[in-house]
């Protein structure tokens, strides 16, 4: 865990050891070279209907952005809320540790997200985050973030409207846990990530996963092998293509199919 001094911006980039299962992986903290309101991603972060001084005073937060290394860890569970964390481009997941010591992939994370908000109830982080690739990140002062939103109705409504979003999400993921067999979830997994990519511009038909099977497999509640093989019956009816991490949507509304059939059974 590191701290950011959201208050000035350093004149030079600083390099902070951040511990992985791999070892000591840097992350570099740079001064703030773009503004939210010209950010490539701000349609995604900031709420709509800012006035240009509320956008002002939002810039006024985010002094430094961090880049974080493939593999290192951004935060950890039990470290004290401090920031909330803007992914402006990459890629990461979210992680809980069971008592045993198991592992368990709780989220996928990638531009326009935004990391902390589990530590909002206690402030303390209930899980981890990973870099899945070189990424970057701005961190967003908590009780700063808090003052300013109290102070603008629309930038507490798009807080409120965040972590509603993060409710629905965990009640989506609850019924597809109890409601789909594992060909229904990977389904509803890669049309999942098919929106969210065409959310950022990019295509639904073709991505390259950052995630790994093991990873795919933990976030879904599976084995490794049963993902495997669920890949290669949805490949089978020419659903999919892919080879390595490069995914193809061959048949975007196929696999929608997929994923209703599996509800409309649950109602049975």
């Amino acid at each position: 865990m590191y701290k950011v001094d959201n208050q000035s911006a350093p004149v030079a980039a600083q390099a902070v050891a951040c511990t992985t299962q791999q070892g000591a992986i840097p992350i570099h903290v740079h001064p703030m070279a773009t503004a939210c309101s010209t950010c490539a991603v701000h349609s995604l972060c900031l709420p709509l209907g800012f006035s240009s001084d509320e956008t002002a005073r939002l810039d006024t937060l985010i002094s430094q952005r961090i880049r974080v290394k493939k593999g290192a860890g951004l935060f950890h569970a039990g470290e004290p809320l401090q920031n909330l964390y803007a992914v402006r481009f990459g890629s990461f997941k979210t992680t809980l540790v069971s008592p045993d010591g198991r592992g368990q992939v709780t989220g996928f994370l990638m531009s326009g997200d935004i990391l902390g908000l589990d530590a909002i109830s206690t402030e303390r982080h209930a899980c981890s985050a990973f870099a899945l690739e070189d990424s970057e990140v701005c961190p967003i002062s908590f009780t700063r973030l808090e003052r300013l939103a109290g102070e603008f109705p629309s930038l507490q409504h798009n807080l409120n409207r965040m972590l509603s979003r993060e409710i629905v999400r965990d009640h989506e993921m609850l019924m597809m846990m109890g409601c789909h067999n594992a060909d229904e979830r990977l389904a509803a997994f890669l049309v999942g990530l098919s929106q969210r990519f065409v959310n950022r511009g990019y295509s639904a038909h073709g991505y390259l996963l950052r995630m790994s099977r093991e990873d795919i497999a933990s976030y879904l509640g599976l084995r490794l092998e049963t993902v495997c093989r669920s890949l290669a019956r949805l490949r089978d009816l020419g659903l999919i293509a892919y080879q390595g991490r490069v995914m193809e949507i061959l048949d975007l509304s196929g696999l929608q199919a997929q994923v209703q059939y599996g509800r409309k059974a649950a109602l049975i």
